[in-house]
């Protein structure tokens, strides 16, 4: 098992806090093995063994009628003392009113609670109010690529070609543990990505037309990193010959969120200071996802390396915004706390003075600029503009 440092020690901040530590995202990301780590670590900070529950609420493992006065007794029967105990609940989505029984193991007993979850039954707006204020939601996103090439430590490929490999094959776990070759990794993702269309939407939500379900998702694969509006969606299906009102796209495209398939990103007007409203992008939670449907296309790099930008400052915390300065367009405003970074993101820097660092230049304000690139020539600094390669981008702890 490799370890995720970054998700341990969020965790540690948190352990004995009184809250409930929700680990959310898409299906096969990692959730279950950082419980796994969270284990390993608490009984070497001398937990034992004897008081870690831990639980895997499957529906291979668990009756599907299985009710949330179940799981509490099921639980608090394994307790036998006064004494802390420290759960760790996986999978606990597939319980009807999990939060019910978590929130009185919480109030009742003397535990420390983890779960995890990969649908929106995990998502804050839909936690009952059970469990208000008692909570904190922890996003699990697949590998960084730092956690990437120590995944793949043992392969002796050097930095650039695992930056490529990783490009190609996105980071999901199960993809880089393993020396598959293209095909194969992406028909493994193919299956991660149908078990989360099948299990986590279309049952759930009972979609009946699912060939329009699918041909709005590849729509929106398609146009990763573009604005985007329903409206355009249903002016599309109407060229095919298909109709959709402009809800139901919304509704589609609010269940792909809640199963963690893609992340939306809104936009900041920069002279307002206000987020916009209109005209977000969306991203997808791996790379990959896009390819193993529709197979890997050079042309489209561009627009990934701006996913896989997005969701390296999402993992270092930052709140991320499409950026709107006048009439220009900075691809990411990121923001924590009172920070702020400006990152522009290209395949390669043409020589002339250039779109990406124009805009930057154009803002006022003495936050960091950054354009990232594949271009390994274009490093430095134009004017107070840092040019950076991706992969020194990606493994910078901090900008």
């Amino acid at each position: 098992m490799i370890v995720r440092p970054r998700y341990l020690k969020i965790l540690k901040t948190y352990r004995d806090v009184p809250l409930v530590k929700i680990l959310a995202g898409i299906r096969r990301c990692g959730k279950s093995t950082i419980l796994e780590m969270l284990q390993d670590d608490l009984i070497k900070s001398g937990v034992t063994s004897d008081h870690i529950i831990s639980m895997r609420y499957t529906s291979e493992d668990f009756d599907d009628g299985m009710t949330d006065k179940d799981m509490y007794n099921g639980i608090k029967d394994k307790m036998i003392n006064g004494e802390r105990y420290y759960l760790l609940l996986d999978e606990v989505q597939e319980i009807t009113g999990w939060e019910k029984a978590v929130n009185s193991l919480l109030e009742n007993a003397n535990t420390d609670i983890y779960v995890t979850g990969s649908n929106s039954k995990l998502m804050s707006s839909e936690i009952s109010t059970y469990l208000t204020g008692r909570y904190i939601s922890i996003p699990v996103f697949t590998l960084s690529f730092e956690e990437y090439t120590e995944f793949k430590k043992a392969s002796g490929h050097t930095s650039k070609e695992l930056l490529n490999e990783y490009i190609r094959m996105g980071g999901f776990p199960i993809v880089a543990l393993s020396n598959f070759d293209e095909s194969a990794a992406y028909q493994v993702v193919e299956g991660i990505y149908s078990s989360v269309i099948t299990s986590d939407i279309t049952k759930r939500h009972n979609i009946t037309n699912f060939d329009l379900f699918n041909r709005i998702v590849k729509y929106i694969v398609e146009n990763v990193g573009k604005t985007f509006s329903a409206n355009a969606i249903v002016k599309f299906l109407k060229s095919e010959g298909r109709s959709l009102s402009v809800e139901s796209v919304y509704n589609y495209l609010e269940w792909l969120e809640k199963a963690f398939v893609i992340y939306r990103c809104q936009r900041y007007d920069l002279q307002g200071k206000s987020v916009l409203k209109t005209q977000e992008k969306f991203y997808l939670a791996d790379a990959s996802l896009k390819y193993c449907t529709m197979g890997f296309n050079p042309k489209s790099v561009a627009a990934m390396l701006e996913n896989i930008v997005y969701f390296e400052l999402r993992r270092k915390g930052y709140e991320v915004y499409i950026g709107k300065n006048e009439t220009k367009e900075i691809d990411f405003v990121a923001v924590r706390r009172d920070e702020r970074i400006y990152v522009q993101v290209c395949r390669n820097l043409p020589e002339e003075s250039n779109r990406e660092v124009a805009n930057l230049l154009e803002i006022k304000d003495h936050y960091p600029k950054y354009v990232v690139t594949l271009d390994e020539l274009a490093t430095g600094n134009i004017n107070g503009v840092k040019i950076v390669h991706l992969a020194d981008f990606l493994l910078t702890e901090d900008y």
